[in-house]
């Protein structure tokens, strides 16, 4: 990967240093951000920033190389969440009974939650502990 300290920079202020996917703060993460490439480069996607968005380690692991996934309701191929270009609120949202559970109110985004495994038992129960000292969900 090159991208240089300049364009990292920019990325992490776009994404207001949080994972484009879950939405966690980097303060949280208990590893480096990583910058992922929306279309993957095993499918073409290049080191611009147009194709550049941040991610935690536990999202950017489960999409790997994936761009084109199924949602579990309709079994539609769609293709994964662009945190670049989609607003995350039109295609997710927090679970009313467990503010830590995300969502999926579209294929896009229930696709999503589903290949990210947003809602991994670890994942939840690191999320519930944010909500518990009201760090998350971000925006509420």
């Amino acid at each position: 990967m090159t991208i240089s300290e300049s364009l990292r920079k920019r990325i992490i202020e776009q994404a207001q240093n949080r994972c484009g996917y879950c939405l966690v703060s980097a303060q949280f993460i208990y590893a480096p951000m990583e910058i992922d490439h929306l279309i993957p480069t095993a499918k073409g996607g290049k080191d611009t920033e147009d194709n550049l968005w941040l991610a935690c380690p536990r999202c950017n692991n489960h999409k790997s190389d994936l761009l084109d996934v199924v949602d579990p309701v309709t079994s539609i191929t769609v293709r994964l969440f662009d945190p670049r270009t989609q607003i995350w609120s039109e295609h997710f949202e927090w679970s009313k009974d467990d503010l830590a559970k995300i969502v999926g109110k579209s294929a896009v985004g229930r696709a999503t939650v589903d290949t990210l495994k947003l809602n991994s038992n670890d994942n939840l129960q690191f999320r519930r502990l944010l909500v518990s000292i009201k760090h998350y969900p971000p925006f509420l």
